[in-house]
Formats: C-alpha cells, structure tokens, sequence
C-alpha cells in the first residue's frame, strides 16, 4: 500500500507536537516535585535521627554522670579529712575506684594533671605511666582534654578506644570531674556504638524509603504520562478517523460528480455534437453528389476528415461513460475495451469472465471498469508490453479484476521520497471507497500484477430490481 503524502524525515506531525506540549510539562512539575519532596523529607529525617541521637547520647550522659557521682560519694570518707599529700588515703582510693567496675567494659580511671594514669583497672599498661598529648587514631588528643575538663570542673569527651574485653575500636563517650586538692582527673566512660548503630540502621532505613518514594513518584508519573499518550492517541485517532471520514465523503463525492459529469459529456458529444457532425457530413455528402464527379478532391478530402472527427468524437464520447456497461454490463464493457485498446497499440490481451450468480452493484461495476482503464492506461504509455491478461471473477469475499502484463515492471513499493503515480492512487481510492482493496505486485524485468477486490456487500442477489435481468 502506497503513502500518499509521507512525513519528512524528523519532521513533527500536529498530534506529536501537542503530545510534547502535554507531557514536557508534566514530567518537568513530576521531577521538580520530586526534588523538593526529597529534600524535605531527607532534612526531616536527617534533623530526626541527630535527635534520636543525640537524646540516646544524652541518656548516656545521665548515667556516665551518675556513675561518677557514685564513685565520688563512695570515696568521700577517704578523701574528705586527708591532705593533699596523704599518700595512704590516695593508695586507699585508688583501691577502692579500682575495684568499682560494672558492666562488661565498664571501669573508672584517675589521670593526675601532669597526664599520669592512675587507675585503669581493665587496662593495666596504662597505669604509672605519663600519658600527656595521647591521642586517638584520628587524631583526637584523649589526656590533655581530660585534664582539661577536669581543671574547669568536669564535662563529657568522645573519642575511639579500644574495647578491654575485644580490642576493637570503638566510640567511647567519657565523663570526668576534677579532684582539685589532690589534682586529680577521675572519670568514667561507655562504648556508644550501639547508638551509632542504631543511628546507621534508621538512616539506611530513611535511604531505603526515600528511595521506595522515588520509584512511587516515578511510576505515578510514569503512569500520568500513559495516560496522557493513550488520551492523546484517543484524541488523535478520533480526530484522524473523522478526518478520513470526510475526506472518503469528499472524494466519493468528486468521483460521483465525476462520473455524472463525465456521463452529461458524453451524451451532449453522442447526441448533440456527433448528430451536427454526421449532419453535416451527410450535407457534403449530397453536395457532391449533385455538382458530380468533378467537384474536387478538396470536397472528398473534407469529407474523409469529417468522417475521422465523428470517429473521434464516438471514441471520446465512449471512453468519458461507456454506454456498454449500462446497456450489457461489466463484462461486455471490458471486452469492448480491450479490443478498442488492442487495436489502437497493438497489445494482445486475453479477457477471461465469469458469469456472477449475483450481480455487481453500480458504484463496483464503474470503479472496476474504471480501474482497468486506468491499467490499460498506464501500460500503454510506460509497461513497454506485448501481452496483457485481464480476468474477473467472483470470490468467497466478493469479485476480484486482475490485470497482468510482461512489461519492465517498477519499483516496489515506490521509494518514499517518491510515491506513486496518480493513475496508481486513482486505483487505490476507487477499490478503498468501496471497502475493498488494490493490491499491486511489481519488480524490474518482472511485469506489473494489479489486484482489485470488491467486498461482498457490492454483489447484489438475482432478485434486486437495480440488477434484474442485467449482467455483470
């Protein structure tokens, strides 16, 4: 089936342009949304989990700081009537702070202000020796920032140890006070990777949600964009059909006004024109027969040519409404044409009919004759062909005219930026405005095949007062 009027490559059809117009904003608001939608949320959750963070280390806090005032309470009677140089009573306490553990990692240690340690119950290599700008492994110095919360009275230190009872490292969250008279940092600590783990897991949580929300808002705005493509599609189908609607009517119209044109034509050339001329002839006619034989072979001559213009005249005449077809029916015109055309180009053509149990219809009777013309038409000025075969035959699907020639043959179907020719798409539109269909088989060097069929609805029954009594 051939294209009547092909897109240009990359050009934009009316309904594409208007689906870009509808979609384009859409998924630009979508995304945008969704950018907005996101930030918010991820600043809720991240603002959410420094708060459930920090309220977690806060409890920790509370407790490192009743641990401490536990442990101050518990050596107060030692240390409340001894002087700073009392080395039993330091002895004594650090006794009794060294023996004061909880937990699995839980212990208290004492740093004098110079960085000595202590005590360090869990950790033993630490004591009795001078500590002063430790730091951790990243850097965090540990013994002077102790020192120096001990100085100010006390407050809470983080950095990475490593656990007593593992080694690892971990995040240890510290609490010390200061023991002024005897210069003493005295402190306690907890590990707070559980919190840091809980922490983790909510924010792999507040990940894994926002990223379920993406895929949500994705497919809602993949689905909205489907909705307007199949709306626009629906849009643009109806528009389309009841476009091609009208045009089948227009074009039906044109045909039919065509055909009655074509008819008035030829009956005003039969019975008007062709009656002057054969007149006038018959006039020239008595003329000569009354001045004799020597009246000229001018007279003669005119005569013969009279004779040739009313030829002319019946051949136009016959081409623009057949009054076969009317008179005999379909088969009886395509026999007269063919002989008309065999004469004329010397073309030999083999017509093979069938007698339909049914009768063709009007409108099916002069598109298929019509239709043949056509093909007749084109072969004679482009096929190049010695033999042509016409049949026409009923079908389980209605009637079926095909016509056959050896000639050259053609491209197709026709490249697109060339189309067909207009003898072609006259075929096409003559079989498509009855329903049916023109089917065109072709190659180089291969000859041309044109298929018309006709839909059953155009085959009559025997009974119809349009087609009593008429052949096809």
């Amino acid at each position: 089936m051939f294209t009547p009027f092909p897109l240009l490559p990359g050009a934009l059809s009316y309904g594409q342009k208007l689906f870009l117009l509808a979609t384009l904003p859409l998924i630009l608001a979508v995304f945008l949304i969704w950018l907005v939608v996101s930030a918010q949320f991820n600043q809720l959750a991240e603002s959410e989990l420094k708060a459930l963070e920090q309220r977690l280390i806060a409890t920790k806090r509370a407790e490192l700081t009743n641990y401490v005032a536990i442990a101050m309470a518990a050596v107060s009677g030692a240390t409340g009537s001894a002087s700073p140089d009392d080395a039993a009573a330091k002895l004594a306490v650090s006794r009794v702070l060294a023996a004061m553990l909880y937990g699995q990692e839980g212990y208290f240690f004492v740093f004098d202000y110079d960085g000595t340690n202590l005590v360090a119950p869990r950790q033993t290599f630490l004591i009795n020796r001078n500590w002063a700008g430790m730091t951790d492994r990243n850097g965090v110095p540990i013994t002077d920032t102790l020192i120096r919360l001990a100085r100010s009275g006390g407050g809470f230190h983080s950095f990475d140890w490593p656990k007593p009872s593992t080694g690892v490292h971990g995040r240890m969250e510290v609490y010390v006070r200061g023991y002024q008279s005897w210069r003493w940092a005295i402190g306690t600590g907890v590990f707070i990777d559980d919190i840091l783990d809980t922490a983790a897991a909510a924010r792999t949580e507040v990940e894994s949600r926002i990223k379920r929300t993406s895929f949500y808002v994705a497919g809602i705005a993949s689905l909205a964009v489907l909705g307007v493509f199949l709306s626009g599609i629906s849009l643009t189908l109806r528009q389309r059909r009841l476009a091609d609607s009208r045009l089948q009517q227009l074009t039906q119209r044109i045909i039919d006004t065509q055909e009655e044109e074509r008819g008035r034509v030829a009956r005003e050339l039969h019975d008007g024109i062709s009656q002057m001329l054969v007149g006038v002839r018959y006039a020239l006619e008595l003329t000569r027969r009354k001045l004799g034989p020597g009246s000229g072979d001018s007279l003669n001559k005119g005569i013969a040519q009279l004779g040739s213009a009313i030829q002319e005249v019946r051949r136009i005449s016959r081409d623009l409404r057949p009054g076969i077809l009317d008179d005999l029916g379909l088969g009886a015109a395509l026999r007269a044409l063919t002989d008309e055309f065999s004469a004329r180009s010397g073309v030999q053509v083999a017509l093979e009919t069938v007698v339909f149990r049914n009768r063709l219809d009007d409108d099916a009777r002069i598109a298929l004759y019509r239709i043949a013309q056509e093909a007749l038409t084109n072969i004679e000025r482009h096929a190049m062909a010695d033999k042509v075969t016409i049949c026409l035959r009923g079908t389980r699907q209605g009637a079926e005219l095909r016509i056959t020639d050896n000639g050259r043959g053609m491209i197709w179907p026709p490249p697109a930026h060339g189309g067909s020719g207009l003898g072609l798409r006259n075929m096409q539109e003559r079989a498509q405005h009855l329903g049916g269909s023109l089917v065109v088989r072709s190659g180089l060097g291969k000859g041309t095949s044109i298929e018309a069929r006709v839909p059953l609805t155009h085959l009559l029954g025997p009974d119809s007062k349009t087609t009593k009594d008429r052949p096809v």
